[in-house]
Parts: structure tokens; sequence; C-alpha cells
């Protein structure tokens, strides 16, 4: 790969991995840990993930369980998962919080379907401003020291980098759907 290239590559990892993380966001009516990824809690006045300050598990299919190490966040979990976008009320024990994901209608899963292939687009779109800006990169170094030929073939490994990530995205795109049309 030409190193004048590397940089465009780069960000179109970026840009995959942005589009996985938010995927791993959708709940798809199994139980999935990532769903919490984006939530904070204040723990001793800074915002902290879940993670940091809890055991989050997955004991069946369709529940999450929290357990914080330190029982007084009890209370600032639940609240923070209740403000969240989440959708899903929290039960408490004491000692410590599980979310029940209720069964998702086929309605909801059409729904989720078509937040997954938007979600897709922008991300082909992104790759595809990089690829953009690749081009007009390499068509400024026209006239310079750089031959036509070297050019051309830049772009064409540009083209290929692109469509390489395009296909990930159509895959990561289907195989969501997939999963979350899946009862």
């Amino acid at each position: 790969m030409n190193e004048k290239l590397q940089v465009y590559e780069e960000k179109m990892k970026k840009t995959m991995g942005n589009l996985e993380g938010e995927l791993a966001a959708i709940r798809a009516g199994r139980a999935n840990p990532h769903v919490l990824d984006k939530i904070v809690v204040d723990y001793y006045g800074s915002p902290t993930p879940i993670q940091q300050v809890a055991n989050v598990s997955v004991p069946e299919a369709r529940m999450i369980q929290i357990q914080p190490w330190d029982k007084s966040m009890v209370k600032a979990i639940e609240k923070a998962i209740q403000v969240s976008d989440l959708g899903i009320n929290p039960t408490n024990d004491g000692t410590m919080i599980r979310l029940v994901f209720p069964e998702l209608t086929e309605e909801r899963r059409k729904e989720l379907v078509k937040d997954v292939k938007k979600k897709g687009e922008a991300a082909k779109v992104a790759i595809r401003n990089i690829r953009r800006d690749g081009n007009d990169h390499l068509k400024k170094l026209k006239g310079s020291d750089v031959s036509e030929d070297e050019i051309k073939d830049m772009e064409d490994e540009l083209q290929k980098v692109t469509d390489k990530f395009v296909k990930n995205v159509d895959k990561a795109v289907e195989e969501k759907s997939k999963e979350v049309m899946t009862v």
C-alpha cells in the first residue's frame, strides 16, 4: 500500500470501527452487554462507564445482570440506566441490578433493520467521502514529481480499498439485519 494512501485507509478503518460499535449497541432481542457501553454513571464526581464500576454478566438470553463492586453505586447505576435511551426499566434487589429484555415484535424488528441499514448507508457515504478526499489529494500531485501513471495507479488502489470497505459495511449490515430478524 502506497504511504500516500495509508492515511485514507486508516480513516476508512475508523469509519468501519465506528459502524461496528453502533451496530453492537442495537439490541436484537437477546441481551448484549454492549448496550451499556454509552451509559456513564457518576462515580465520585467523574462520569465513568458502568463496566468500570460493576461486573456485567448475561446469565440468561434476555437478561443482563449488573453487580457493582461498591454497593453504594446500585442507586446511581439504576438512575443512569433509567435516564438513558435504553428503554428498559431496571430492577434492583439492593445488591445488583437486572435488566430484562422483552421479546421484540415483528414491527420493532423491521424498524431496527431499517436503522441498521441507515447506519450502513451513512458509513458507506463516509467511506466514499474519504475516497473523494484522497482523489482530490492525488489530483493536486499532478505537475509535481509524481508521474501521471503513478497517480492513476494510486487512484485505482484507492478505489480497490474503498470497494473492500464498502463490501465490509454491506457484510456487517447483512449480519446484523439477520441477527435482528432471528426470533
